[in-house]
């Protein structure tokens, strides 16, 4: 599924006030297929130099982003939500190279949103590098404001 009124440039937008996606070089990315996320090929991401490899928190830190920056686009960026749990699976190694995320999403209810998360670099339909499962919640609403 793939936002309605939120440009890629305002994902990017929402990217810049987030340092840590900032400092690992995320970016939204606008499709034929719909919106797809990039992760920048860094040096600092490396985790296994010998391969090398990328860092496997920067994977899972790549792909809670991409979860959150997608729900939040489908909102038109009314609601932020927050992680209840993600859970991932590290397939095989992600060599440093564009790497790349797509969400899908599960379900929408009142509270609680589930993403799949889906990464792989050179092409979509080759075997995963790691797949992710989100539940997030949206915010309670304060209606005891004094």
């Amino acid at each position: 599924m793939s936002p309605s009124l939120v440009t890629t440039d305002q994902i990017n937008q929402w990217i810049e006030q987030i340092p840590y996606a900032k400092m690992i070089g995320v970016q939204a990315v606008e499709t034929e297929s719909g919106l797809i996320f990039e992760l920048a090929v860094k040096k600092t991401n490396i985790g296994n130099p010998v391969l090398p490899a990328l860092h496997g928190g920067v994977v899972a830190a790549f792909m809670e982003t991409a979860a959150i920056l997608n729900v939040m686009a489908l909102t038109d960026g009314q609601k932020i939500p927050k992680i209840i749990n993600f859970s991932l699976d590290y397939l095989r190694s992600v060599e440093l190279k564009p790497t790349y995320a797509r969400c899908e999403l599960g379900r929408m209810g009142k509270r609680v949103v589930n993403v799949a998360v889906h990464v792989w670099q050179d092409q979509q339909d080759e075997k995963p590098l790691a797949l992710g499962r989100a539940h997030l919640i949206w915010p309670q609403e304060n209606h005891n404001e004094a």
